[in-house]
């Protein structure tokens, strides 16, 4: 029995499916293919819902509400991968997504809760982390369809990842929650704040993602990774206001690290090095064997 709406296309109508007047023809799609897309809607509606509940001042809710959107978003796409159900509709879905819960909610959870001590000055703070998560994500899937890549490229991401920026500008929030005043100076420090998290966003700073290792965690060592991974979570669940202050701030303390790193690798100081390698072999080489 034909129904009013369209037909799910996950990669897009095929032209041999195609029937003169009458769009593609209706057929079953596995559920596989459907959880990926289920999870970005859930993402979508926590964030959405995050915004809400900071208009009504609930702002430990609000809170919660976007750090679980941010969180399924970063997995719906490895759910994906998991059930082999990556699809172009999925991919741009999850591109909107987002735009809406890693720059719209964070901004505005984080406006209503202490940038509009600055006025006019935290609102534009706001605007222009949302812009900036907007660039961010659409460079992200820019350099994703680009075949050309860079080495270091599978060991680093270029400028800050939006799910950490969320979690990063938020970091007001986690501080007032424990104490820190909520006024016009803060208001002011906050909004200079989000607007470096912006800054980082659209950098060009090298940050370490992980993402080109192997994956695996050494025989000696699983066990003490489990019982780490368990101490995190207790300690997020019983002191979550700590926790995420001390990760926000470890997490931005780390960035000049990585970017060492990347800089003695891949950057200025390691062609200054092959340089001076190749220079101190040619001098070898040059020396007399008689000396």
């Amino acid at each position: 029995m034909p129904t009013p709406f369209p037909p799910y296309e996950p990669h897009g109508p095929e032209d041999e499916e195609l029937d003169e007047g009458r769009g593609p023809r209706l057929r079953e799609i596995p559920f596989r293919m459907l959880v990926p897309n289920l999870i970005t809607v859930l993402a979508i509606c926590a964030g959405m819902t995050g915004i809400r509940l900071a208009f009504e001042n609930r702002f430990e809710m609000a809170v919660a509400m976007v750090l679980i959107a941010a969180f399924l978003d970063g997995i719906d796409g490895r759910v994906a991968r998991l059930l082999k159900a990556q699809s172009k509709f999925g991919a741009q879905m999850d591109s909107l997504a987002d735009i809406v819960n890693f720059g719209v909610a964070p901004a505005l959870v984080l406006y209503v809760f202490i940038l509009d001590q600055a006025r006019s000055f935290g609102w534009i703070a706001a605007i222009v982390f949302a812009v900036a998560a907007g660039l961010r994500l659409a460079r992200f899937n820019v350099i994703s369809e680009t075949t050309a890549k860079s080495a270091w490229q599978s060991y680093y991401f270029v400028g800050v990842p939006a799910p950490a920026g969320a979690m990063l500008v938020l970091l007001p929030i986690y501080l007032g929650f424990l104490g820190m005043p909520i006024d016009k100076s803060t208001g002011f420090i906050a909004a200079a704040y989000t607007m470096f998290i912006g800054f980082l966003l659209v950098s060009r700073v090298p940050v370490f993602s992980g993402k080109g290792s192997s994956g695996g965690v050494r025989r000696d060592l699983v066990m003490p990774f489990i019982l780490a991974a368990v101490v995190y979570v207790s300690l997020l669940m019983s002191f979550t206001w700590e926790t995420l202050t001390l990760t926000a701030l470890g997490y931005l303390v780390s960035l000049p690290f990585g970017a060492r790193a990347w800089s003695r690798k891949y950057g200025p100081m390691s062609r200054l090095k092959t340089q001076q390698d190749a220079a101190d072999s040619g001098s070898d080489a040059g020396e007399d064997p008689k000396d």
